[in-house]
C-alpha cells in the first residue's frame, strides 16, 4: 500500500489539524460527522476561536460558527467545511476554515478593525460521506432538506442521522432553515482547494468562481437471482452484476459524448460471496454537466442503458434521485466586487467554473455567495495524493484577507 507523507505548511493550526481523522496506512482521511474524528475536529475548532477569543457556538443544524465582531448583523461569513470523503485528502474543506483564521489573524496583526462583524464557519457534512446527502448542514440551514427527511438519513450501518446527532450531544429535534442566522449574513466567501488543475495552466495561485455545474446522485439497483457460481450454466444466471458493468461503461461513453461527467464508483453486490451469483447489485450514479438539460439527457441516457442491460440478462432495474442541484451562478456583482479588491492588490484572479458542489452553492440561493480557489498543480482532489503548496496556501490567505478587508471594513 502507498504511504502519503503528511502536507507540509507551516501555520501552527494546520499543523495541528493535520493528524485529526488521518490514517496512517493511506495518509488519507475518514472524518465521518458525529464520529470520533468529527468530534476531534469539532473540539479543534473551538479551541481556535478560543485561542482568538472569538465567541464559537455550534447552531441547530451542526454547523460551527465563530464571530469576530458584534451580534451578527451584516456578517461577512468566511470557512468551508472539516469532514472528508473515505480516504480524502488534507485541503477539500480544512483549508477554507484554516485560512479563514488565518485572514483574521492577518487581519489583526495588520490592526485592522472591521466595520462589521466577520464569522468563521465549518459546515457539517458537506461531503455526504456518512448519510448520503451532500452539504447536508448548508441545505439544512437554508430549508433546501426538510428536517424529517433528514433526520431519516441513515449510514451503512442502519444508524439514523438523528441517532448519531444525538449520540454527539447534539438535538436533532432543532433541524431546520434557521432565518434568524441567515438575516444575520451579508455575503459568504468560502475559499477552497481547486479540484482540477485549471489554475495552474493560467499560471495563477488563486483564482475566483464563476459557477458551479449542475448535479445530480442516482442510486440504481439491479434486482436478479442468486446462485451457485461453480454449477450455473451461464445461460441460465440472472447476473445483477453484468447489466450493472455495462451501465459503468455506457456512464463513461454517454458523458464523453455530453461533454459532462458521470461516475459508478460505489456498488454494493448482495450477499457479495466470491462464489456465488449476487442476488442484487445496488450502485450510484454520479452526474454534472455544463447544463441542466445537459445533465437531465445524460441520465436519461444512462437509464436507458441500465434498462437495456438488465433485460438481456433477466435482471429488475429501479433507480431513484437521492439528490439535484441546479446550475450555480455566483452572485455577480459580489464575484466582480472580489476580483476587484483582489487586482487592486497585485493579486490577478482567473475566474474560472467548477464541477464540484460546494456550501457556498447552496448559501447562493439565500445570500450573496463567492467563492476562491487555491491552485492544486496536480488537479487531483478527493485523493490523499491531493496537494497546495505552502506557497499558495499562503497566497489563499492574503488573497482572503484582502477580500474580507474590502467587503468588512469600509
Amino acid at each position: 500500500m502507498t504511504r502519503v507523507s503528511a502536507p507540509q505548511w507551516g501555520n501552527p493550526l494546520w499543523q495541528s489539524l493535520l493528524p485529526l481523522g488521518r490514517d496512517p496506512r493511506t495518509g488519507g482521511y475518514r472524518r465521518y460527522s458525529f464520529t470520533e474524528a468529527d468530534s476531534a475536529c469539532r473540539d479543534w475548532f473551538f479551541r481556535a476561536a478560543d485561542e482568538r477569543k472569538l465567541p464559537a457556538h455550534c447552531d441547530r443544524n451542526g454547523n460551527l460558527w465563530a464571530w469576530w465582531g458584534a451580534e451578527p448583523t451584516g456578517a461577512i461569513v468566511a470557512g468551508s467545511h472539516l469532514d472528508s470523503v473515505p480516504d480524502g485528502g488534507a485541503f477539500d474543506g480544512p483549508l477554507g476554515v484554516v485560512s479563514a483564521f488565518a485572514a483574521i489573524d492577518l487581519l489583526r496583526e495588520r490592526g485592522v478593525k472591521p466595520g462589521r462583524p466577520i464569522a468563521v464557519a465549518a459546515f457539517m457534512e458537506e461531503e455526504g460521506a456518512r448519510f448520503g446527502l451532500a452539504c447536508l448542514g448548508s441545505k439544512l440551514l437554508t430549508g433546501v432538506v426538510a428536517p424529517d427527511v433528514a433526520r431519516n438519513l441513515t449510514d451503512a450501518a442502519g444508524v439514523t442521522f438523528a441517532e448519531a446527532m444525538a449520540g454527539a450531544g447534539l438535538d436533532p429535534g432543532g433541524l431546520g432553515r434557521d432565518d434568524s442566522l441567515l438575516a444575520g449574513i451579508s455575503a459568504v466567501i468560502e475559499l477552497h482547494v481547486e479540484q482540477g488543475s485549471a489554475l495552474d495552466g493560467m499560471g495563477a495561485a488563486v483564482g475566483v468562481a464563476e459557477s458551479i455545474w449542475p448535479h445530480e446522485r442516482r442510486r440504481i439497483d439491479f434486482t436478479g437471482r442468486a446462485d451457485h457460481a461453480g454449477t450455473t450454466k451461464l445461460k441460465d444466471r440472472r447476473d445483477p452484476m453484468l447489466p450493472f458493468a455495462s451501465t459503468v461503461l455506457a456512464a463513461r461513453e454517454a458523458a464523453s459524448e455530453c461533454g459532462a461527467v458521470a461516475t459508478m464508483s460505489k456498488v454494493v453486490p448482495v450477499p457479495g460471496g466470491a462464489n456465488g451469483i449476487c442476488s442484487a447489485a445496488h450502485a450510484w450514479l454520479d452526474a454534472r454537466a455544463p447544463d441542466e438539460e445537459t445533465l437531465r439527457r445524460l441520465v436519461a441516457r444512462v437509464l436507458e442503458s441500465a434498462q437495456a442491460a438488465a433485460q438481456s440478462h433477466g435482471v429488475q432495474v429501479t433507480s431513484r434521485r437521492e439528490s439535484f442541484t441546479s446550475v450555480v451562478e455566483f452572485d455577480l456583482e459580489l464575484r466582480d466586487r472580489v476580483a476587484g479588491a483582489l487586482a487592486s492588490r497585485g493579486m490577478p484572479a482567473p475566474v474560472l467554473p467548477t464541477g464540484a458542489g460546494h456550501d457556498a452553492g447552496v448559501i447562493a440561493a439565500e445570500r450573496p455567495a463567492a467563492m476562491l480557489f487555491v491552485r492544486n498543480r496536480t488537479g487531483v482532489s478527493h485523493s490523499p495524493f491531493e496537494h497546495a503548496s505552502p506557497e499558495d496556501c499562503e497566497a489563499g490567505v492574503a488573497a482572503l484577507a484582502a477580500v474580507l478587508t474590502d467587503l468588512a471594513c469600509r
